[in-house]
């Protein structure tokens, strides 16, 4: 078989293919069964690994070439090494993000794909997010903007005078310390969520449902946000760190990104917090 072409053609259909060996497990006792501990840091579920054997198939059946970077696995090659190595095309996948909200039930995960040719995030040229309750497909070109299915979204142009509505990501542990710590922030906003699938709260800020995101826990991976990083971009959302700094970091399964996305309304106004935040 010819080797194909991964274009955003091709990365619908991976996104497809999960859904259709996910969704039998969902809400189920098999899928939530808890294996061992994945190479993203979490323990792997039955219905993680499905997905990303899933994925795996997909590109061996279709001869693909490329250096898998995954929630479960970490790095596989999946071809002819040397041409991989020449080219640096990376797929970059979390196959279920927000996987205890499927093994509960809870409707709101998804697959999300990043396709790049290099070795940073500037490097990525393609990106899918499947919504794997709805079917809902988030997709995007670098440079050609984002869309919901069929139709290009944006973000929202909300600024302070809105009620504004963000998601907070944080760990209990060290709550009162982080609402003490952004509380200059936080009072500025009207509603807080927190959803528990990274890759669709970010497409929820590309369509402008949210108008923010911010990562209390300082450990937003690789995997959870690669698709959505050129989500987010290409729909018109601004990404930086919880520093207020530039986002530029190395296509990385080591790596965790402290990070913040909002519209580009609110972006020199939550960097000028953060600075102030960050030099008491």
């Amino acid at each position: 078989m010819a080797s194909k072409e991964i274009d955003i053609e091709f990365l619908k259909g991976l996104s497809l293919e999960v859904y259709q060996k996910v969704f039998p497990l969902i809400g189920t006792k098999e899928g939530a069964q808890r294996l061992e501990r994945g190479a993203g840091g979490d323990i792997s579920m039955e219905i993680d690994l499905v997905a990303e054997n899933t994925i795996i198939d997909y590109l061996e059946k279709n001869d693909i070439n490329i250096l898998l970077l995954s929630e479960e696995t970490g790095k596989k090659y999946i071809g002819n090494k040397e041409t991989i190595e020449k080219t640096q095309k990376k797929l970059i996948v979390d196959p279920v993000d927000g996987s205890t909200n499927c093994s509960r039930g809870i409707p709101f995960f998804s697959v999300s794909i990043a396709y790049a040719e290099g070795s940073t995030l500037e490097d990525i040229k393609m990106a899918v997010i499947l919504d794997l309750i709805t079917k809902d497909l988030y997709w995007a070109e670098k440079n050609k903007g984002t869309y919901l299915n069929d139709n290009q979204i944006s973000v929202s142009d909300k600024g302070l005078s809105d009620q504004l509505i963000f998601e907070i990501d944080f760990y209990l542990w060290n709550l009162r310390k982080n609402l003490k710590k952004y509380r200059s922030i936080l009072k500025k906003l009207y509603r807080i969520r927190v959803m528990g699938s990274i890759a669709l709260s970010f497409c929820l800020l590309a369509r402008g449902s949210v108008d923010g995101y911010i990562d209390f826990r300082r450990g937003t991976r690789l995997v959870d946000m690669a698709a959505s990083y050129l989500i987010i971009r290409e729909a018109g959302g601004k990404i930086f760190t919880v520093k207020g700094e530039p986002l530029d970091q190395s296509l990385s399964m080591e790596l965790k990104f402290p990070l913040v996305a909002c519209n580009a309304k609110l972006e020199e106004i939550l960097k000028e917090e953060l600075r102030n935040i960050n030099s008491e």
